[in-house]
């Protein structure tokens, strides 16, 4: 039955899970632990667990996996597993699957932390990572070797909006074996179509537009269910990365809305884009969704839409656009993305700081650059509040 539903019926009732109670709302199981009726009854669940036969909050819980059950169903794979943040989940289905000696070709256009893991942290357990341009396919093409393992990309990078071609790095992953796991944040699962265009692996921070409230941190892995719970879950529940059973409430909570907000934020993000674009104090305007983006087509065939974020790049600087940031009335400074407010963020000062300055030139990150995270205020208003900040830029 559920298989035919379309996918607002999905995120308002796939994986719905009712005690003895017979409760309308999904219940939050706020229990680390579970009671067996006999000692034979615990001895055979840590054998083999039914499908919905619990053990432990960390190895699993009925309202984390209604959580799970409905994103994986949303996004079309076989099963998903639930993290405690969106870095979480990043880590975990990278680590749970490498090995010293493994290869892994990246795209160089990351989130920081997502950086870390792959600098860092894998290479210091001897794991070989190989940066490329992630929208180069003939970069991909030269370092995917018969070795490599897996490929890891952002689909829309964090904060150039930059896509890489999931249809075309996917095959060229596939012909030598390799895996492909795609951090498709900026696609949102409402925009997503990454499994049907070669992904093999999806991970999403559920902080961002899943939650939209801006409430609590989360993640997920989206995968095969040999992936899932063969590969992943064994890394995570003994790591310690499982989502909380509160924060698996508030996302399902959340997901009842995800496509109507989805598709408000990206219909205003397209309004604000087209009424900066050519703006006198701006050097450039970023967004997918305006036909002046160089990977425009790309983005209406990979997602059918410009998504939920605007970047722009003030001329003048760090210093005009700290006055530009400083005069915003309606949209917030912060760091997140994804929120049902509007967020503005100076990515070369903040989310990534870390990198070395010839890196930030070469992502295209520059002092003036900022990321708009298009929330759900009127778009008329967001305009006005931004024409405003840009004349005191």
């Amino acid at each position: 039955m559920s298989g035919t539903w379309k996918t607002r019926t999905k995120l308002v009732h796939e994986g719905s899970r009712r005690s003895q109670y017979g409760e309308m709302a999904e219940a939050i199981f706020l229990t680390q632990g579970f009671v067996y009726p006999t000692a034979e009854a615990a001895e055979a669940r840590f054998i083999q667990a039914g499908a919905d036969e619990f053990i432990y909050a960390r190895y699993g819980n009925p309202t984390t996996r209604m959580f799970e059950d409905r994103i994986a169903s949303l996004e079309g794979t076989e099963d998903a597993f639930a993290t405690a943040s969106g870095m979480a989940a990043v880590n975990g289905a990278l680590t749970s699957m490498l090995r010293a000696g493994d290869h892994v070709v990246s795209s160089r256009a990351l989130f920081g932390s997502c950086l870390y893991i792959l600098e860092e942290v894998l290479t210091r357990f001897g794991v070989k990572v190989t940066f490329v341009d992630g929208a180069d396919l003939d970069q991909w093409r030269a370092a995917v070797t018969p070795g490599t393992k897996a490929v890891f990309f952002e689909s829309m990078s964090n904060p150039t909006l930059e896509l890489v071609d999931i249809r075309s790095v996917a095959e060229i992953a596939h012909a030598v074996g390799a895996l492909v796991i795609v951090d498709n944040v900026f696609a949102t699962p409402v925009f997503s179509r990454a499994v049907e265009q070669g992904a093999d692996v999806i991970v999403y921070s559920t902080t961002k537009h899943i939650d939209g409230q801006g409430r609590a941190l989360g993640g997920v892995i989206c995968g095969t269910t040999q992936f899932i719970r063969k590969v992943v879950e064994p890394y995570m529940k003994h790591t310690g990365g499982s989502m909380s059973p509160f924060t698996a409430w508030m996302h399902l909570n959340g997901m009842a809305t995800l496509d109507l907000r989805c598709r408000a934020m990206a219909d205003s993000a397209l309004r604000i884009a087209k009424a900066l674009e050519g703006h006198p104090k701006l050097a450039r305007v970023i967004f997918p969704g305006l036909e002046s983006h160089p990977q425009h087509g790309l983005a209406m065939a990979q997602m059918g839409s410009g998504g939920t974020l605007v970047t722009f790049d003030i001329a003048g600087g760090k210093e005009a656009a700290f006055r530009f940031m400083d005069a915003l009335e309606i949209a917030k400074i912060s760091n997140n993305l994804g929120d049902a407010k509007t967020i503005a963020t100076h990515p070369a000062t903040t989310t990534h700081q870390r990198l070395p300055q010839d890196q930030k030139e070469a992502l295209g990150i520059t002092p003036g650059l900022i990321r708009l995270s298009v929330g759900l205020e009127d778009a008329e208003d967001l305009i006005a509040d931004l024409m405003q900040a840009l004349e005191r830029a």
